[in-house]
């Protein structure tokens, strides 16, 4: 922008291009509510108060907020490309997201991320991605690729590169593992993103020395507290399975608000149209008692702080001119969504088409060794460990737990919620496969197998017969990567997820459609009450930087041990 005509615009000496009249705009900086004009020239806000425009949108007397940001995303948890995700969560208000696309670089590696960079540019959805830097996830598993420091530095440059993805191994980073701390140096000077669950005392002092400066974990307020207290942003997240909000708006104060954000992390496509996306966050927050443009501030100014988005996060002069219209301050439901000065959104449809985008760098990812695939599970002794589900989380229980056994073997019991869980290896056929028991699930009669299942994405399937596993499995290879229900040893439902066996071109209304149709079914077959999300719950039982209790490719993973252990336990521990 010309200065002087940018100096004109301002002091009001020339019309702007674009004026919002009649605005309540919700200002961050001081927690007022103003009453003005919005300016707009070049997508920037170039002055509030009272302005002419050679466009004029009289907003009524609405409210006017800046541009939602989500302090922490995995897109492909949506189970979409970048566009169609734009299109579902801009509507919503949200016009900035930080992505960490580490699901699909455990499958692809560095195509992964630059498919995600690349198909992500030009859309009215600001993203900025944060390179993976535990890709393994720990060296506990097997993926499909590995991102070291070298890729790091080749890729650290790239536009559209923000800073350095979720540090999850955080017993190498406490035991002072070189390759990690390497990662770190690369990225000093960026943002760090960390990933510290019952990480406390010493530990976290250790942490943060390390550089790391965020979390998304915290469940419990004292965690929260004590991340803040070592100058660390935390991130109230709340996504499809993980529900923390709740919890730990209750230990924001006016003190501590300035270093919290929101965040989702993994939320489905049902649940965003059903509930909203950081709006949902804002209006679940003030429900539990926070001040409305203290919710919104978190949403807005906080994340820009914490992630050093200058441009983003109040509606002021200079500022990228990301707004939000709406009627009620207690219950944020977009009207207008603008995204750099240009209506984006209007009565909750995007007004841009979501684009398929070429992928061909990241299909045909499923293959297995087909004749290793053995769902018998041998056991000398009774007493066994079982993962326990948790209602709304994605950690887990160990439990002990006394099953049957015949001819060596589990047997699956249908008075019993514990099933049968697998993990296998399907980026480079190796063979390898483990198997552990699961409580938690509830239904029965059939199997749910899917190629999500974090972060490494083997194939991973629950059931409760060995047929229906089977058949879950082979139809998964079959369609190359995606969700596929099971009854009674035949396949009724599926989903397939072509790009990496995570995402795909299809339609968000196809993706919803098949996630609820499934969903449904697995109610009619016995899906137990508490698992709100079966697809996330289940997804994340192969994750072994979550505790308590894991299961990957090699085997069942104790994470507060960090080592693998036996499904059989030596002595009766209970029942």
């Amino acid at each position: 922008m010309d200065p002087k005509h940018a100096m004109n615009i301002a002091r009001g000496l020339k019309n702007a291009s674009r004026v919002l009249k009649n605005a309540k705009i919700v200002n961050v900086y001081t927690g007022e509510i103003e009453k003005g004009d919005i300016a707009m020239e070049d997508g920037v806000i170039v002055g509030v108060g009272a302005y002419k425009g050679v466009e004029e949108i009289d907003v009524n007397g609405r409210y006017v907020a800046p541009g939602f940001i989500d302090g922490h995303v995995h897109i492909e948890s949506s189970m979409l490309t970048p566009p169609a995700f734009a299109s579902l969560v801009v509507p919503k208000g949200t016009t900035t997201i930080i992505a960490d696309p580490h699901e699909i670089a455990n499958i692809s590696g560095i195509d992964g991320i630059r498919f995600m960079v690349e198909s992500s540019r030009g859309l009215p959805l600001e993203v900025h991605v944060m390179i993976p830097s535990c890709v393994p996830a720990t060296a506990h598993e097997n993926n499909g690729a590995t991102i070291d420091v070298s890729d790091i530095e080749a890729l650290k440059h790239t536009e559209g590169i923000l800073g350095l993805g979720e540090v999850m191994d955080y017993p190498a980073v406490l035991e002072g593992q070189k390759s990690v701390h390497q990662k770190i140096a690369a990225m000093r000077g960026c943002i760090i993103d960390g990933h510290a669950p019952d990480i406390v005392g010493k530990d976290l002092n250790a942490y943060v020395l390390a550089g790391v400066m965020t979390d998304h974990e915290c469940t419990v307020i004292d965690a929260m507290l004590d991340r803040i207290r070592r100058g660390m942003y935390v991130h109230l997240r709340e996504g499809s399975a993980t529900r923390n909000v709740a919890t730990l708006i209750q230990g924001v104060t006016k003190d501590n608000l300035h270093r919290t954000l929101f965040c989702t992390d993994d939320k489905h496509p049902e649940d965003i149209l059903k509930e909203g996306h950081i709006n949902y966050n804002i209006n679940l927050a003030i429900k539990h008692g926070l001040a409305p443009v203290d919710a919104i501030r978190m949403a807005t100014l906080h994340a820009a702080q914490c992630y050093r988005l200058d441009h983003l996060g109040a509606i002021a002069p200079g500022k990228q001119a990301d707004l939000v219209v709406f009627d009620d301050l207690y219950n944020i439901q977009p009207i207008d969504v603008y995204k750099r000065g240009v209506l984006v959104a209007s009565q909750g449809k995007a007004l841009f088409k979501a684009d398929t985008v070429k992928h061909t760098a990241v299909t045909q990812t499923v293959n297995i060794k087909k004749d290793t695939v053995n769902f018998a599970l041998k056991l000398q002794s009774e007493q066994v460990h079982v993962i326990g589900l948790i209602p709304q989380n994605i950690t887990t229980e160990k439990h002990v737990r006394t099953v049957k056994v015949e001819s060596g073997a589990f047997s699956y019991d249908p008075d019993r919620d514990i099933m049968k869980l697998a993990v296998i290896e399907r980026h480079r056929a190796t063979g390898n496969m483990a198997l552990g028991l699961v409580e938690g699930f509830g239904f029965k009669g059939g199997a749910l197998a899917m190629t999500i299942a974090h972060d490494s994405h083997n194939i991973i399937v629950v059931g409760s017969d060995d047929a229906s596993m089977h058949a879950a499995v082979e139809r998964i290879v079959e369609i190359q990567g995606g969700i596929v229900l099971v009854e009674n040893g035949l396949v009724i439902d599926q989903l397939q997820l072509e790009i990496g066996g995570i995402m795909t071109n299809q339609a968000v209304e196809t993706v919803q459609g098949a996630l609820k149709r499934m969903h449904n079914t697995l109610m009619r077959m016995g899906l137990a009450k508490s698992v709100d999300d079966p697809f996330i719950s289940l997804s994340f039982l192969a994750l072994p930087v979550i505790p308590k209790l894991k299961l990957t490719d090699i085997g069942l993973f104790d994470v507060e041990q960090f080592a693998h252990v036996s499904i059989e336990v030596a002595s009766n521990n209970g029942d």
